[in-house]
């Protein structure tokens, strides 16, 4: 499911984040494009004004510098200081300044974008922060395998992984959720690696099902069996 495009509307109207405390979520799925939403309730000229964009402190400790404008210079344009992982990623909306929207995208997002944003007009009295939460997640095709079959039945295996965690199902061709084992899950660099198997009993299309509900996304693999003893 395409998440973007209903971000992408509220930037165009300018609705942005409208209060100096309001929370934002952003759900993307990975390699997709992102606008992190960031305007001042005034809808006032920020051209010449300065404002930073951060992410939170990971793994090393650091907070991270995703994007910097200080009255027309920028990252982009040759101000030095941005984080190695956001170069050449992230831009501004040069003609949206003009309506106090700080609001930025970032292309191609990885897992590793996840985390918590902070957008920040240092100079504004009272000062401005507005924070973001981004949630990448990532699941590609499930895989399938047939463990096992006679003339009458079949052990039919389904492997998934992803981040956030998939759940994972199995149904047949008219969309009915079949009885399935236990699923298996592990994690590994980041990511959740799903197994579930099943044992079905006649000719049929059967469909491995992964959805990831905190991004709105969901991905299928279908395999066709056929039963010879029926």
């Amino acid at each position: 499911m395409e998440l973007l495009p209903v971000v992408c509307l509220c930037l165009l109207t300018r609705c942005g984040i409208t209060s100096a405390d309001a929370n934002a979520v952003v759900k993307v799925e990975e390699d997709r494009d992102v606008i992190l939403p960031c305007s001042l309730s005034t809808k006032e000229n920020i051209e010449s004004y300065l404002f930073d964009w951060r992410k939170a402190a990971q793994k090393d400790g650091k907070k991270k510098e995703v994007f910097y404008y200080n009255a027309g210079d920028h990252y982009n344009n040759g101000y030095p200081g941005q984080s190695e992982e956001f170069k050449g990623r992230v831009f501004h909306f040069q003609e949206e300044l003009k309506h106090g929207n700080a609001s930025i995208i970032i292309r191609n997002t990885k897992m590793t974008d996840s985390g918590d944003y902070t957008c920040v007009f240092p100079r504004l009295q009272p000062r401005q922060t507005f924070h973001i939460k981004l949630v990448v997640g990532a699941a590609p095709k499930p895989n399938i395998r047939t463990l096992d079959q006679t003339d009458n039945r079949a052990l039919l295996q389904c492997e998934a992984n992803g981040n956030p965690q998939p759940e994972v199902e199995w149904r047949d061709s008219a969309g009915n959720k079949l009885p399935a084992e236990e699923p298996q899950v592990t994690e590994r660099d980041g990511r959740f690696y799903v197994t579930l198997n099943t044992t079905v009993t006649k000719t049929d299309r059967y469909r491995c099902v992964a959805t990831q509900k905190t991004i709105s996304h969901q991905i299928y693999t279908e395999t066709f069996l056929r039963m010879t003893g029926q």
